[in-house]
This record gives C-alpha cells, sequence and structure tokens, in this order.
C-alpha cells in the first residue's frame, strides 16, 4: 500500500508542474493550445486518481472481510 501510496504522491506532483505555466525549452510561454490540453490531462488524471482511491476502498473492504 505504501509503494501504491508514493506512486499517487509523484503523480500528483507531475500534475502540479503541468497544470502550474508552462514553458518550452527555451524558456518561452506555450500557446493557449498546449495549455488547455494540459488542463484536460490534469482533469483527466483526477478523475482517475478519484476512480482509483474509490477501488483501493473496494479492495481493502474486501481484503477485510477475508481476512475475519
Amino acid at each position: 500500500m505504501a509503494r501504491i501510496t508514493a506512486a499517487l504522491g509523484r503523480i500528483e506532483a507531475a500534475a502540479d508542474k503541468l497544470a502550474s505555466p508552462a514553458h518550452t525549452a527555451d524558456g518561452g510561454t506555450t500557446d493557449a493550445g498546449s495549455n488547455a490540453k494540459v488542463m484536460a490531462l490534469v482533469n483527466k488524471h483526477e478523475a482517475m486518481r478519484e476512480e482509483v482511491a474509490s477501488t483501493m476502498r473496494e479492495l481493502d473492504s474486501v481484503i477485510t472481510k477475508l481476512e475475519i
């Protein structure tokens, strides 16, 4: 479970970087289309993260029932 939590932390940190103002390799900012794509990816990531969290709760419940 600790590995999953750590992985989710890394994913969230990457999403935070993506959500911040993006910069190109030469130091300039990207265009609005790229920013929209990044925000779409961040939103998709958040939805997937919530789904994973829900699934993990379900798995925890099943495991708890099996251990009893």
